[in-house]
Formats: C-alpha cells, sequence, structure tokens
C-alpha cells in the first residue's frame, strides 16, 4: 500500500514512527539531520550521510539507504539572459549588481536557522535591493515573467529546464547537502529480508540533471509522477533480479 500525500519530511517520519508506514521512498541528507535529529547543518556531503545513518539507526531503529545519486538543493538562479548579460556562474558573482536586483524566496527559508536569510548575508556579505518571501512554487513563473530578478528555487525542479533557467553554483557552501535516500525500519528489513536488496536497487543511478529531466517530463509536458516514474524504473531494469555487491552498488 502506497501512502500519498505526505508532503513534508516531518509527516514523513511520523508515519514511519507511528508504525503507518515502514519504508520512506525519499529523505534528504540536510533535512532530517537539522530537523529530525535536530544538528546543525554541515556542508560536507559524506559527513552528513553517516551521521543520518548512524542517528537514524540509534534514535530511530531506522536504515538510512545510500543514495540515489541526485541532491535536491535549495539553489540561486537567474534568467540566461541575465547570466549571459553579467557573466553569472556562482553566487559570489552576483555582489557587484546585488543592490539592483529584487529577490523571490521560499519564505520559511527567511527564518531557517544554519542556511537562512541570515546565514546567507553572513556567508555572502551582500544583499539584494529587495527580498520578496513567497511560496516557492511560484518563484519559477516570477522569474520568467521578470517579476523576480533572481530566485531562491530547489536545484531538480523541471521548470529549471521549461524556462531556461541557470542554477549558479553556492561556491561558499551555504547549503549543507540534500542529498536523496530511502529509509526503511528495521522491523520491516527484518520481516522481508529481500527488500534490503530492492531499496539498492537504484544506489547512485539518478544524477541531479536526471531528475531534473524527469521533473521536467511531468511538469512541462503535463504526464503524471507515477507513469514518468514507471518509464524510467522499467527503462532501468528495475524490475529484474540483479546482484548487489558489498558497496551498495548493482553488477
Amino acid at each position: 500500500q502506497i501512502v500519498n500525500n505526505l508532503g513534508s519530511s516531518s509527516l514523513n517520519h511520523q508515519a514511519l514512527i507511528g508504525g503507518d508506514a515502514n519504508v520512506a521512498s525519499i529523505k534528504y541528507t540536510g533535512t532530517s539531520l537539522t530537523g529530525e535529529l535536530g544538528q546543525a547543518p554541515i556542508t560536507d556531503p559524506e559527513k552528513a550521510l553517516d551521521l543520518v545513518i548512524d542517528g537514524f539507526a540509534d534514535k530511530f531503529d531506522q536504515k538510512w539507504f545510500p543514495t540515489y545519486g541526485f541532491a535536491n538543493t535549495y539553489a540561486f538562479m537567474v534568467t540566461k539572459e541575465l547570466a549571459d548579460e553579467y557573466d553569472l556562474v556562482t553566487i559570489s558573482d552576483l555582489e557587484e549588481i546585488a543592490g539592483e536586483l529584487d529577490a523571490g524566496v521560499d519564505t520559511s527559508w527567511m527564518e531557517r536557522e544554519g542556511d537562512g536569510y541570515d546565514a546567507f548575508l553572513e556567508t555572502y556579505k551582500f544583499d539584494f535591493n529587495r527580498v520578496y518571501p513567497m511560496q516557492i512554487g511560484l518563484v519559477y513563473n516570477a522569474l520568467q515573467a521578470n517579476e523576480m530578478d533572481v530566485v531562491l528555487g530547489y536545484s531538480t525542479d523541471g521548470r529549471i529546464k521549461s524556462y531556461d533557467l541557470v542554477v549558479l553554483e553556492d561556491d561558499k557552501q551555504l547549503f549543507p547537502p540534500y542529498d536523496a535516500s530511502p529509509v526503511a525500519t528495521f522491523e520491516v528489513l527484518e520481516a522481508y529480508p529481500e527488500l534490503d536488496e530492492v531499496l539498492l536497487k537504484l544506489y547512485n543511478s539518478i544524477t541531479d540533471e536526471k531528475m531534473q529531466e524527469l521533473n521536467f517530463i511531468s511538469d512541462n509536458n503535463l504526464i503524471e509522477p507515477k507513469v514518468v516514474a514507471d518509464d524510467f524504473l522499467r527503462e532501468n531494469n528495475y524490475f529484474e533480479d540483479v546482484d548487489v555487491n558489498e558497496e551498495g552498488g548493482t553488477q
């Protein structure tokens, strides 16, 4: 049985803790490190992964699996026209023109500890002309419509490709890693040992670019996400038996 509409990490977590679900199809290291585990954000992906693996095992009796291969992190982005005009590649490249730019950002980001607005000011040492908090789903349209000059979105959103936006490199590593992995309770893994291999089949098989492409197919072509996912799994022989090596990869 699939439990849909668990739209946040906390709801997802509560479902596993309460026994309403046994497997979380996707969790993010940076989100769970600061959220469920209550630890300070860190920028080293390997350390973040080690911490959530150990933390979820010790605190919640859950197995955090190796990453699917992609991360869905906060990302500043601009139109291709602005990037070309000012040769923008990194967030730091915005500094010289930031005073003339209006930025649209996720409302919750303004109050986030560790990697929010205050941390941005401290890390990058510049601010924008105006910063407009808004629902994150609206920032891409605002940028495309030239209502904003720069926005903070998600790095794998399909609208990046749809609108031909440019994601700026987080050159000072403000944002912690948000590598994606499945998570399962040790209880269900003991009851169904074959599930361990099933959840390892997608280890390191989806790049950031591929995830963005899959989101694009759904968002731009209006295809149900379930159909897009099913097509991807069949194309990559997910439903065929595979052997899994000791490092978590497939042979």
